[in-house]
């Protein structure tokens, strides 16, 4: 069973980098900073959890993911990203946590998770808060459900996001001059 979860959700993530390595290229036109960039797509990652049992069915639990995440949509801030999350979750308060995503060229895109993080209401907003090169000054948000694909009893997990959606929007050019 654990065997077939793995093979479908390394297929899902071949499907998903063929179809990113196969779309149209985006016009290279630059971008004022009070354009927001609508995006959709699917983040993948692997990582580990260390979780703590408490009384009843209560728990809490600390996450460290890396993976990838691929965009579609005409406005896209890129492609492809590398993205590494730390996350806290407690079954009865949520989720709250950080992610950094960085790009082919290294420029690395801030944001802080927050969830509510239970299996009935599993809800996760991430908040941009910043970046460096061409997203120094980025704001937005995003919004995702996260689902596990693969849990051992090590710790070792594997999952992808569900409804990947958001938008982001940078604040004045670097000293470069770029824009997104």
């Amino acid at each position: 069973m654990r065997a077939l979860s793995l093979l479908g959700a390394m297929a899902l993530l071949f499907a998903m980098v063929l179809g990113a390595c196969s779309s149209p290229t985006r016009s290279s036109r630059s971008f004022q900073s009070e354009d927001w960039k609508e995006f959709q797509g699917t983040w993948t990652a692997v990582g580990s959890r260390n979780t703590m049992l408490l009384e009843g069915n209560h728990s809490a639990a600390i996450s460290n993911f890396e993976g990838s995440i691929v965009l579609v949509g005409p406005s896209r801030p890129g492609v492809g990203f590398r993205a590494d999350a730390i996350v806290f979750s407690d079954s009865m308060t949520g989720l709250v946590g950080r992610a950094v995503w960085t790009d082919d060229k290294d420029d690395k895109v801030f944001s802080e998770l927050h969830g509510e993080g239970t299996a009935a209401h599993n809800k996760i907003t991430g908040t941009i808060v910043g970046g460096t090169g061409r997203y120094a000054g980025a704001t937005g948000s995003y919004e995702f459900s996260w689902q596990f694909v693969l849990q051992n009893e090590d710790g070792s997990v594997q999952g992808q996001s569900a409804g990947l959606n958001g938008r982001v929007r940078v604040g004045p050019p670097d000293s470069a001059g770029t824009h997104l």
